[in-house]
């Protein structure tokens, strides 16, 4: 005799009573795993880390600080007009935290030269990612012959002494801070080019290039759209480390008198004057010091966290 089979749906209706209650059937689409990208991946362990969060949040009160605070200050918008001279720093007068040596308000006078100093950090820092960058990823790809050439040429750039370069800079085209980009930045991006370079000669053999290879994907893209943003990770990494590197390297200039000058300011210029006058006022040199230093350990702080959310061994 044929079996048959029921083909009647399955559901609570279907049992007599007093039967117990069936099992409910598992929804397909709520058993399926929702994906994440990297991204998100990324920002959702980076905020664990709660140094790294703070320390964002630190960056972000500074630089609008930097940015707004000295137009709410009582004594902000009389920063403009540097020619109000008095004897001697001072505590007294309204100043939060004093004067200068001219009776210019001194954290009014810190957070414009925090404008100085984070807009040459970050001008600098995407002069040398981008060069850096590029450079990187085409020598590393190209192989051979132009990878030897290219990278020699990193080599010749790397015995310039910088101190050499930036004088040579300054007696050719005078004294600019533009001259301050261009000379940071031209020193800069050599690092960034060698670790691009390392990742792009690990990702060339990789199954998803000899893919878009096969799929006659032109150079061009395959560098573009595959090589640069595989190797994003270390990338954004160097990137927190740049900054604090560029801010000190822009203090130091402006330290040794070979920075940015009257009437513009910043914070190595501030900690340059403090250092003349730190037995009698040592509050011109706290103040533009621990912005400084907050800053950079904030930076690095952040570049940690980035460094454990982007790297996928840690996943």
């Amino acid at each position: 005799m044929p079996m048959t089979t029921d083909t009647t749906p399955y559901s609570g209706e279907n049992l007599p009573a007093g039967s117990p209650n069936p099992p409910s059937r598992p929804d397909p689409s709520a058993a399926a795993e929702k994906g994440q990208s990297l991204g998100r991946e990324a920002w959702r362990r980076l905020k664990q880390n709660k140094a790294a969060m703070a320390s964002l949040w630190l960056l972000v009160v500074i630089a609008l600080a930097c940015l707004i605070g000295p137009y709410l200050l009582p004594w902000g918008l009389a920063e403009v007009d540097w020619n109000a001279f008095n004897v001697a720093p001072t505590l007294e007068g309204g100043h939060f935290l004093g004067t200068d040596a001219n009776g210019r308000d001194l954290l009014a006078r810190t957070l414009y030269g925090g404008r100085v100093s984070l807009s040459v950090a970050l001008v600098a820092t995407l002069v040398s990612l981008v060069i850096g960058v590029l450079y990187g990823a085409i020598a590393g790809y190209a192989g051979g012959r132009t990878d030897n050439l290219m990278m020699r040429f990193v080599d010749i750039m790397y015995s310039l002494p910088f101190m050499f370069l930036v004088i040579l800079l300054m007696v050719v085209f005078g004294r600019n801070i533009f001259l301050i980009y261009a000379a940071i930045g031209a020193v800069e991006w050599l690092d960034m080019a060698r670790i691009v370079r390392g990742q792009t000669l690990g990702l060339k053999r990789r199954e998803f290039v000899e893919a878009a290879h096969a799929l006659g994907v032109s150079n061009r893209a395959i560098i573009t759209r595959h090589m640069i943003p595989n190797a994003i990770g270390p990338v954004i990494i160097y990137v927190t480390l740049t900054v604090p590197k560029v801010i000190l390297l822009e203090s130091f200039l402006s330290f040794l008198g070979l920075g940015v000058q009257e009437p513009l300011t910043s914070w190595g210029v501030l900690i340059s004057e403090g250092t003349d006058m730190m037995q009698s006022a040592p509050w011109m040199l706290l103040v533009p010091a621990v912005f400084l230093a907050l800053t950079l350990f904030c930076l690095n702080f952040l570049g940690d966290g980035l460094r454990d959310a982007l790297d996928p061994k840690t996943r």
